[in-house]
């Protein structure tokens, strides 16, 4: 089979399910964000040098597609898709940023207002993946806006995680990812 169906070319894209929408569909426009930033934190876990950043980000990695998969299923075909055995957002995903966030506020990671990027080639990766994160949040939330958005926890989840990139940035910054330096 080859990935060049022909199916896109008259500008609509298939949803779970078979179910078609145009590509500039605000749905398509949620998933599509929350892909590149799925692309940018593989960037950044490239360029990490140390364990603690690759591990966590290949972890938000994996919790990425199921936010991608629940974002490319219509709401009339939510419960069709847990019964079919998909996962959803759950607290819990965004439990362990919080958990992750207090975690590196404890190491008293340093900052005097508003960071400037690319200290480091790692950093400024995070960063990069911190703005495109916003992006795919102001996606979620127009989808909110349009009454397409049951899960509201989405939206709590990039939030979180966005806080979460900066505060990564600024850790490596603190620590001095010397392996990486620009």
């Amino acid at each position: 089979m080859s990935i060049v169906t022909k199916t896109g070319d008259g500008g609509t894209t298939a949803l779970m399910y078979g179910r078609r929408v145009p590509k500039n569909h605000p749905r398509v426009e949620a998933y599509g964000a929350v892909d590149e930033l799925n692309a940018a934190l593989g960037l950044a876990r490239a360029t990490a040098g140390e364990d603690f950043v690759r591990e966590n980000l290949l972890a938000i990695q994996k919790n990425l597609v199921v936010l991608m998969g629940e974002l490319a299923v219509l709401p009339e075909d939510l419960p069709r898709y847990g019964k079919d055995g998909y996962s959803v957002v759950a607290p819990e995903m965004t439990a362990k940023l919080d958990v992750l966030v207090r975690e590196i506020e404890a190491q008293e990671v340093s900052f005097k207002g508003w960071a400037t990027p690319g200290a480091t080639m790692n950093s400024a990766a995070l960063d990069v993946a911190r703005t495109v994160c916003r992006r795919a949040e102001r996606r979620v939330c127009a989808l909110q806006e349009a009454g397409e958005l049951k899960n509201t926890g989405i939206i709590i989840y990039l939030n979180r995680l966005s806080d979460l990139l900066w505060l990564m940035a600024r850790r490596v910054e603190t620590k001095g990812d010397s392996i990486k330096k620009c």
